[in-house]
């Protein structure tokens, strides 16, 4: 990994928007779906995961199957990490309330869930069991009575086996063989064979990424979702070997991955480049995370530990670790993190599949204004206003003057017309 130091050096990340290329073969897309549903969805199946389907929804025979294929420990896993990630969601539970006041007034807010959810589970080649419980079972925390999942096939029209059991420990009943922008067509404009939902959650490659964009309006979503980042500040205490391990852990999701160290020792930064290096060398994704570090890898070298906290409020990186002498004495100096993991112990991955907090988090320095995916994502809120007769009269002029503050009459006299009666 190449080593720089940190002053001067330009570090935000901005989220890819994407070529003109890209966003013209999504809308092409979208409008195909919309236009012809279910054979569109058949035809880019066939196109882009070839994959020919005979029905695009997974059934209770496949699902039964799954389970049977799986280790009982496996299954035990899944359950244990959905049984993290609901307790630690239910935390975030929000209550209606209602205020009174002593002129009558009733002011409140009303929480309701959403009535349906289209999750969307990268798929293909690879199985991403923790992000299907990821993003279905905050919905389910907050009520949502629809939740579906979309998901690209395997070449011979199968689903990874813990995908599917991961679902179904979910409680969704609905899980479509669909992948890429067509499975966002789906869940916004609706087929024959899926019915369209309220909101979209869940991170997909740029394709997905500028599908959501495009639908946003039509349809909620969550967020647009870059490549996976991790920076880690580590002062002279840290194992290098176990820094280079939680970097190469972000480096293996893709080549646009971005692994980031920043360390107020020169020591601590060498020796990490040299297990990089070493350990790159034995994992079964060394093409993908190689170029991942070559392309978007790089070690700071930070004057002091102020410097360094403020680089990191700079990036706001998806994933953060501390791994200091004291990592709890500089978690209130950080402004700007999707996740913070505290601690040597405290790697990424326990994060990602079983501690419970969401591993659907804000990327590309969105941290500095978004959240990760919880149970206020699968939720809206009514105000509540209620004003008695005495209410009204003693705030009705004010009411009327603000409305002609802004020009709008008929607003003024709306309140006017109930004071001359009164």
């Amino acid at each position: 990994m190449k080593i720089q130091q940190l002053k001067g050096a330009r570090i935000r990340k901005q989220l890819s928007q994407g070529t003109n290329e890209q966003r013209e073969a999504v809308i092409s897309i979208l409008n195909q779906v919309k236009e012809q549903g279910d054979t569109a969805l058949f035809e880019l199946t066939g196109k882009f995961d070839g994959a020919q389907l005979d029905d695009l929804k997974v059934t209770d025979v496949e699902i039964e199957k799954a389970y049977a294929s799986l280790d009982v420990e496996v299954i035990d896993v899944i359950r244990e990490a959905a049984a993290n990630i609901k307790a630690y969601h239910k935390k975030q539970i929000q209550e209606s309330w209602i205020t009174t006041k002593k002129d009558g007034t009733v002011l409140g807010q009303k929480v309701t869930p959403l009535d349906s959810v289209g999750v969307y589970v990268p798929g293909g080649t690879a199985a991403y069991p923790s992000s299907v419980l990821m993003g279905t079972i905050p919905a389910s925390v907050a009520g949502v009575e629809r939740i579906a999942i979309a998901t690209p096939p395997r070449a011979d029209g199968s689903i990874s086996a813990s995908v599917l059991v991961a679902a179904n420990e979910s409680g969704v009943s609905e899980i479509y063989k669909i992948g890429g922008a067509q499975a966002v067509g789906a869940f916004t404009f609706g087929t024959e064979s899926v019915a369209p939902v309220d909101k979209i959650v869940g991170p997909g490659n740029i394709y997905v990424a500028l599908a959501k964009r495009e639908v946003f309006g039509i349809v909620g979503i969550d967020m647009i979702a870059g490549p996976s980042e991790i920076m880690i500040y580590a002062d002279e205490t840290a194992k290098p070997a176990y820094l280079a391990a939680d970097l190469l852990s972000q480096a293996e999701h893709d080549q646009m991955a971005t692994s980031i160290l920043v360390t107020t020792s020169i020591e601590v930064a060498e020796e990490t480049s040299k297990e990089v290096i070493r350990q790159l060398e034995s994992l079964p994704r060394k093409e993908i995370a190689e170029a991942s570090i070559i392309s978007n890898g790089v070690i700071y070298i930070a004057n002091t530990e102020e410097e360094a906290i403020n680089a990191i409020n700079e990036v706001a990186p998806e994933h953060l670790e501390i791994v200091a002498h004291e990592p709890f004495e500089l978690l209130g100096q950080i402004k700007h993190a999707g996740a913070i993991f505290l601690g040597k112990n405290s790697s990424e991955p326990v994060g990602d599949y079983f501690a419970g907090p969401n591993h659907v988090l804000p990327t590309s320095g969105t941290a500095r204004f978004s959240s990760p995916l919880g149970v206020d994502d699968f939720i809206k809120k009514s105000s509540i206003i209620s004003y008695g007769t005495d209410a009204l009269y003693n705030d009705g002029r004010k009411i009327s003057k603000l409305a002609r503050l802004e020009g709008l009459e008929a607003h003024a006299r709306a309140i006017d017309i109930r004071l001359e009666e009164e």
